[in-house]
Formats: C-alpha cells, sequence, structure tokens
C-alpha cells in the first residue's frame, strides 16, 4: 500500500473549508483523498437552499476524481466545523459519503477524521461501515 502523508492531506483538508458555500448551516467541512496513483483530489461542501441537492465534501473529492477516470483509493482526511472558526471536534463523514466510499473502496481504505494536523484519528472503512452494500452485492 502506497505510504499516506497523513499531515499533509489534513492541510489540504483545511484549507478546503474555507472554500465551502455553507449559506444555511454555517458547517464548513473538507476533504483530501488520496488516489492510489498518489494524485490528491479535494472537495468542500456545497449547500442548496433546496437542501436536497447539497453535496458534502468527501463526496464533491470522490467525484471530481471519478470524473477523471480514477477508481482506485487509499485514504481520505476531513475536517469539519463552524465557518470562521478551527475545528474543535471531528467530523465523521456521513452515512451517505461512507456509501459513495464503499462503491470504490477496499476494507483497508483508511479514514482520517481531524481537529488539526496534530489531532487526528484514523480508521479503516470496514470499521466505519462493517456489512455494508456493496458492488460484490449485485455483481456476486
Amino acid at each position: 500500500m502506497m505510504e499516506i502523508n497523513v499531515q499533509e492531506l489534513i492541510k489540504k483538508a483545511l484549507e478546503m473549508r474555507k472554500m465551502s458555500y455553507t449559506p444555511y448551516s454555517h458547517f464548513n467541512v473538507g476533504a483530501a483523498l488520496l488516489a492510489a496513483n498518489g494524485t490528491v483530489y479535494t472537495g468542500c461542501n456545497i449547500e442548496n437552499a433546496s437542501f436536497t441537492p447539497t453535496n458534502c465534501a468527501e463526496r464533491t473529492a470522490f467525484f471530481k476524481a471519478v470524473s477523471e477516470g480514477v477508481k482506485e483509493f487509499t485514504a481520505i482526511a476531513v475536517v469539519g466545523g463552524p465557518a470562521g472558526a478551527d475545528p474543535v471536534d471531528y467530523c465523521p463523514p456521513c452515512g451517505v459519503c461512507r456509501q459513495v466510499m464503499s462503491e470504490f473502496c477496499h476494507d483497508d481504505f483508511k479514514i482520517i477524521i481531524a481537529k488539526s494536523v496534530d489531532e487526528y484519528k484514523i480508521v479503516d472503512l470496514n470499521d466505519n461501515l462493517p456489512d455494508r452494500f456493496g458492488p460484490k452485492d449485485l455483481l456476486g
């Protein structure tokens, strides 16, 4: 498995929080997704007045990567918190984002949730979404 520079991914995720569009929740989330080829795809959350079209930072990063033909991933860093403030708590991916991760990632895919470059936790996708429904359930 490719070596993961955890602090660099967290830095990129923290930077992406600044790009968030959150006029309703005022809760900014940034993500940095490490592809198996070493490329990092970033994302931020983007809200919509209709709420349903809102997109999470994690899915923004995944969709950017997939739209460029990349479908193998190693890790993702996620940071979030109130707009205009440093994160004070961990911001784990929502269930929809975890389901998207399960579409493209192996059980040992690393999810890094961070408050800062020095304060973070790393969990495997399987620990975050055990017994998940995925491509293998449809394709046999």
